[in-house]
């Protein structure tokens, strides 16, 4: 049998992002209890099936198990703080929670992003967890996007656009391809990618304008570089965008020669395209972060 390092197994695990849960119920005496947990999966439409993974060792093992039920409680990006507090021992740690009876009875955690209180449809032992399936009485959900987990860290996407849509001084440009060649604007010298100042309607506007402008269909990708410009002391983001159909307004699809690359005026728009070319012969993308001279690449994804 193959032994691993339990340490990096959990680590290994955690590269892959999930959501953060707080699971609850009620105890024999009638009092809420609950822990935080991310090994939460939809299984089921119909019946509708959720299941959650409870370790053997936990303290609340033996009420779970026994428990008519149970309830599914996709955290808030604003609740870390109750994420932190099921998560860690406590006396009570629903003292300084809001919450309320859910339809089937479960315990609700009110400004959740979604719950699903559930009556028990099975308990499976695996290893060294449980699998608590439930089958879904109610539920509920919100527009408040959920908060992430990854590699030990909490992660909240929409809480970090919302602030850089705050940051007035923001550019944003597209990075459109087509048939391997890019999107470039051309004044008969110097060239430049399609880019404007974010305005009070924030980045997501800004893009589709961008795109708008240019006079083609094109649908905003991943974004594929953020830095900081120092020289022009503001923030730059950068959407990579494939294209549809139509011929292009005020500028046109250009391959990424040596040439080509070197009439762009921007440093750091070169490096970009410099990269972006090597990254599409293999399909292998990542994000960049740094400033407009130095940084690092994320991989986002692979070539098969």
């Amino acid at each position: 049998m193959t032994q691993h390092d339990p340490r990096e197994l959990r680590n290994a695990f955690g590269t892959f992002m999930t959501g953060v849960t707080v699971v609850t119920a009620k105890g024999s005496d009638g009092a809420p209890m609950g822990f935080t947990a991310n090994s939460f999966t939809s299984v089921s439409l119909d019946p509708p099936l959720v299941l959650v993974c409870l370790a053997n060792t936990s303290r609340n093992f033996t009420a779970f198990t026994q428990a008519d039920g149970f309830a599914v409680n996709i955290l808030s990006e604003t609740q870390r703080d109750v994420s932190n507090t099921f998560a860690r021992p406590a006396e009570d740690r629903f003292a300084n929670v809001d919450w309320h009876e859910g339809p089937n009875g479960g315990p609700v955690i009110d400004g959740a992003s979604a719950w699903f209180d559930c009556s028990m449809y099975k308990t499976v032992d695996a290893g060294d967890h449980v699998i608590l399936i439930g089958h879904v009485e109610a539920f509920e959900a919100s527009p408040a996007p959920a908060l992430g987990y990854a590699r030990g860290a909490y992660v909240t996407p929409a809480a970090e656009l919302a602030a850089l849509e705050q940051n007035l001084d923001m550019i944003v440009s597209v990075l459109i391809e087509r048939a391997g060649r890019v999107l470039v604007i051309d004044d008969g010298g110097a060239l430049a990618l399609p880019q404007t100042r974010v305005g009070k309607a924030g980045v997501s506007d800004a893009v589709t304008r961008l795109i708008a402008d240019v006079g083609i269909t094109a649908e905003p990708g991943f974004i594929y570089a953020v830095y900081e410009d120092t020289d022009r002391n503001c923030q730059h983001i950068t959407f990579q965008c494939v294209a549809g159909e139509g011929q292009p307004r005020n500028s046109h699809f250009a391959a990424l020669t040596d040439d080509c690359v070197a009439r762009f005026v921007d440093p750091a728009s070169r490096q970009m395209l410099r990269r972006f070319r090597e990254e599409s012969q293999v399909g292998n993308f990542g994000v960049y972060y740094g400033n407009q001279q130095t940084g690092q690449v994320r991989t986002l994804s692979a070539g098969r």
